[in-house]
């Protein structure tokens, strides 16, 4: 990647009066330092949120690039600007030129999705697509530079879109003057630390300046250990705010001489995060803007600090709508409330109601255990096995459930950190299998409270095998459950007189052409 020039190593005090003279509140707004309640209290530590969020593009990008388009000479922003991005940049930039009144060309790789291409189309940007990645894009950006004369805005290696993004670090600051022990912060390219660093460690050095990224995206992180920068062959694309393989120089420059740690953080993580941040602020912030709150709770749990502040820079929530399923799924992990496990039971009548008994019997803080997942396929003669949901109430819990499990003889596989369970087999359990005969296939619908499926067991027959059952909780106040149940022909009546009594809706799904195509022999 080609950086903007860089002719003199500018000094902290350099950066301290750019930041001070920075162009941003003509487009950007002060953003609120809000305290999160809930996560403060649960951490024994202050927690404060700077709600960069809130900004008319959902992300603090346009700070950096207005500051860097502000400084142009008249010929240039009559020339226009150009940039390469996916994302919350060329917002940025396209209502940074709109406010100048320059033109403004977005070069933007093919698959990026609709909603941003039509967000940058709002603020009036030329939107160009190209190429399958960032990296195709901006090598065609480099030519439609030289080629229509435009000026190039980096998304964060330049002096001026440092500078315009240190503002948020002056705003932090003015909004909170009382002790401050840290603030997080994520890291992409590298500009948003910069600037705050530079400003922090000019006006206020005893504040720690803590680094976040993504541990399948941590190029800052391996550049400063290997004290040159590192350009990562490949990066994950779940926080895609922070996914770049190579860092700035001058960047690198600044955060290996000014910032004091780093954290890397999973998927999970950023999920439980997510839903953290909800919480709190009723707002949902995109995976980058959460990387600082999941790094703060890690901070807090690994080095056992309790009393003290500590700032997150929710730095964007330009999430994809279609993103939500799997991060509320994956949050339950990610905070340790569920744990997942594959138990082995006797494929014998009534083992799968003593093994839901002692699930109900499982010690939970206090608190009903409920089960979040049940999926299970009747397939030997001998034993099942059933992919469990459980909610739990601390960290570390999956481990004695599981212990508890093997005392009653169940054997059971801790899956809680098993990311093919997690991410594929949950949804793959079941097929197509010969034993199960007289099968009858019903759609129940289950109030979602604690006993619910307790009472449906023991209303049943014990002749009456369970061969299918799946269910997953989604957070409604009815669950939705499919079961397969074994009746032979001349018990038929008996059993429509059984779903009469128990009383749940349900619709019967034997004739289905999709279960006779995937589901029976």
């Amino acid at each position: 990647m080609r950086n903007a020039p860089v002719t003199a190593a500018l000094t902290p005090a350099d950066y301290l009066r750019k930041i001070l003279n920075a162009r941003v509140y003509d487009v950007a707004v002060e953003s609120a330092l809000e305290k999160a309640r809930s996560l403060s209290e649960r951490l024994g530590n202050t927690v404060l949120l700077k709600r960069e969020d809130q900004q008319p593009v959902f992300s603090f990008k346009l700070r950096g690039a207005y500051n860097k388009m502000a400084h142009l000479s008249k010929a240039q922003l009559a020339s226009g600007v150009i940039c390469a991005s996916a994302g919350n940049h060329a917002q940025g930039v396209a209502l940074g030129a709109r406010k100048l009144g320059t033109r403004a060309v977005i070069v933007m790789p093919v698959t990026t999705p609709q909603l941003k291409i039509d967000a940058v189309r709002g603020f009036g940007g030329e939107i160009v697509l190209h190429g399958d990645s960032y990296s195709d894009a901006y090598l065609h950006a480099l030519e439609l530079q030289t080629q229509q004369n435009l000026t190039f805005v980096h998304p964060f290696d330049d002096p001026d879109v440092i500078a315009g993004q240190g503002t948020i670090a002056m705003e932090i600051l003015r909004q909170h003057q009382g002790p401050l022990d840290a603030v997080f912060v994520a890291i992409g390219g590298g500009g948003l630390i910069s600037g705050v660093a530079n400003y922090i460690k000019a006006v206020r050095p005893e504040i720690k300046v803590i680094g976040v990224q993504m541990n399948d995206s941590d190029a800052m992180m391996q550049s400063v250990a290997a004290h040159q920068r590192v350009n990562l062959p490949d990066v994950g694309l779940f926080s895609d705010g922070t996914a770049v393989k190579l860092v700035g120089e001058e960047t690198f420059r600044i955060a290996q001489n000014l910032v004091d740690g780093y954290i890397s953080v999973d998927t999970d993580a950023v999920c439980a995060a997510i839903k953290d941040v909800f919480v709190d602020t009723r707002s949902i912030v995109e995976p980058a803007g959460a990387l600082a709150v999941a790094a703060i709770k890690q901070y807090a749990a690994e080095h056992g600090r309790q009393g003290e502040t500590y700032a997150a820079i929710l730095c964007g929530a330009n999430m994809n709508f279609d993103r939500l399923r799997f991060v509320a799924e994956r949050a339950e992990v990610g905070e340790e409330r569920e744990a997942l496990f594959a138990v082995t039971i006797p494929e014998e009548r009534g083992s799968f109601r003593r093994f839901c008994e002692l699930i109900s019997q499982l010690p939970a803080g206090g608190a009903p255990r409920n089960v979040t997942e049940f999926n299970y396929r009747i397939s030997d003669a001998a034993k099942a096995h059933v992919f469990v949901g459980l909610t739990t109430s601390a960290r570390g819990e999956s481990a004695t459930i599981a212990k508890v499990f093997i005392e009653h003889g169940f054997d059971a596989l801790d899956l809680t950190h098993d990311e093919l369970a997690k991410e594929h087999l949950r949804h793959l359990v079941g097929g197509r299998t010969g034993l199960a005969h007289d099968e009858r296939l019903l759609r129940f619908v289950f109030p979602e409270r604690p006993g619910a499926l307790l009472k449906f067991l023991s209303l049943m027959r014990p002749n009456w095998n369970i061969s299918l059952f799946h269910y997953r909780n989604q957070g409604a106040d009815y669950g939705r459950i499919l079961v397969g149940l074994q009746v032979p022909a001349e018990e038929s009546a008996a059993f429509d007189s059984f779903l009469e009594t128990l009383g749940y809706p349900c619709v019967e799904e034997t004739a289905n052409p999709a279960y006779r195509l995937f589901l029976q022999a």
